[in-house]
């Protein structure tokens, strides 16, 4: 149904703006006079924000993922000291910085003080709150405990944060380093090199092959360099489509973990992240099969995102989540393992988490051993292929130093 902005005024005089869902505006005149208050006003939402091109431009009420972060924390904090959840929209509605952040607070506030439930009020409020997100807060709402979902939920979200941001501190080095390597090499190939050119021409003796290849490689760098900037937006635009097309992106990522050590990192960085996110949603009393569905879309991999499903279908015929799982084979042993005690003991939901904690342990440990290799294998890569382009330079130079003398 359409959600539909209101403005009225209550018996006593007091001016009420909210939001309700109806069939149209006329019912909720009608639920508005029903109720004593005298309407004045209802409009379908999304008008009340603005169309076209100008609505477009001035909509800046979604929250980035610390806000929500944010305001997850405080409103679960707030709860949990007594405050109606009203008041607690209210008080929150003063403490963000950005006029956007504000507004949405306030069009959630104005549709709880109508008398809809928070996690419709943030359902429509699109793009900003997660599937994962709305369904945990609906799950607390029927149960009766809000304030610790809330906290939970924070709580997912900062561990979530905290894996992320560990995975890109990590690869922030190495990727310097290669652009760095790759600049370099760039540089010296397609500036230095060349410069060296006339010289050698004058000498007008055969160049060893090592002199020849480099000045071959100097020469297209420096005068064919935007064939190969054409050739790299070609590619990344090649890739992008690749990525795009759902066939060609399960190979690539079904592909991507049969690779070694980078597949184990992959799954493993995946597995904490599906584990969290179904611990999570049962210990907040979501099913299984709900949880399931709402865990797949944290997965990148849509070849583990093809395993869950396959997993689910396999529960939804009575089957135990550990074994299902294990039947595509792309699952950690351990978690497995571990999903299967959690289930025999009747504690799967804190097993989950266990293998969340676990496995957020092994993705660092295992970045630390990548990268501890990377680095020094990065910098003799870099320092051979410096030696062999000076070598290449120095070689016709000294010999001809030897015939001169």
């Amino acid at each position: 149904m359409p959600l539909f902005r209101y403005k009225a005024f209550s018996p006593a005089g007091d001016a009420i703006d909210g939001a309700m869902e109806a069939a149209s505006a006329e019912e909720v005149i009608a639920k508005l006079q029903d109720a004593g208050n005298l309407p004045v006003e209802a409009k379908p939402a999304d008008s009340v924000h603005g169309g076209g091109l100008f609505g477009l431009f001035g909509r800046r009420a979604e929250l980035n993922a610390e806000q929500v972060l944010l305001f997850t924390q405080q409103l679960a904090t707030l709860l949990g000291a007594g405050q109606p959840l009203d008041r607690a929209l209210q008080i929150l509605l003063d403490l963000p910085d950005s006029e956007g952040a504000r507004k949405l607070i306030e069009r959630v506030r104005d549709e709880v003080r109508g008398g809809a439930p928070l996690s419709s009020a943030l359902e429509h409020q699109p793009g900003v709150f997660s599937k994962l997100y709305i369904n945990m807060v609906r799950a607390g709402e029927v149960g009766g405990s809000l304030h610790d979902t809330l906290r939970r939920l924070a709580d997912y979200l900062e561990r979530s944060k905290a894996l992320k941001g560990n995975v890109i501190n990590a690869l922030i080095y190495p990727i310097i380093l290669m652009v760095m390597v790759i600049g370099s090499l760039f540089l010296l190939l397609g500036y230095v090199v060349p410069q060296f050119m006339p010289l050698f021409e004058d000498i007008g003796a055969e160049l060893p092959m090592l002199t020849r290849i480099v000045l071959g490689v100097g020469n297209v760098i420096n005068e064919g360099w935007w064939v190969m900037l054409i050739g790299l937006v070609l590619g990344v635009v090649l890739l992008r489509r690749a990525l795009a097309d759902p066939v060609r992106r399960d190979r690539i990522d079904a592909w991507l973990l049969g690779r070694g050590r980078v597949g184990d990192l992959i799954a493993k960085i995946e597995t904490a992240r599906l584990a969290r996110t179904l611990g999570t949603l049962l210990h907040n009393g979501v099913p299984l099969l709900a949880a399931l569905g709402i865990a797949r879309n944290v997965l990148g991999n849509r070849a583990l995102v093809q395993s869950v499903d396959a997993a689910a279908e396999d529960v939804k015929t009575g089957g135990g989540l550990a074994a299902a799982l294990a039947r595509s084979k792309r699952f950690p042993r351990l978690a497995l393992q571990m999903v299967q005690v959690g289930e025999e003991s009747g504690e799967l939901d804190g097993m989950l988490l266990r293998v969340a904690d676990t496995f957020d342990t092994e993705v660092r440990n295992t970045l630390d051993r990548l990268l501890s290799a990377l680095v020094p294998v990065l910098t003799i890569v870099m320092a051979g292929i410096i030696a062999m382009v000076v070598l290449a330079i120095l070689i016709p130079i000294l010999e001809l130093s030897s015939i001169v003398g």
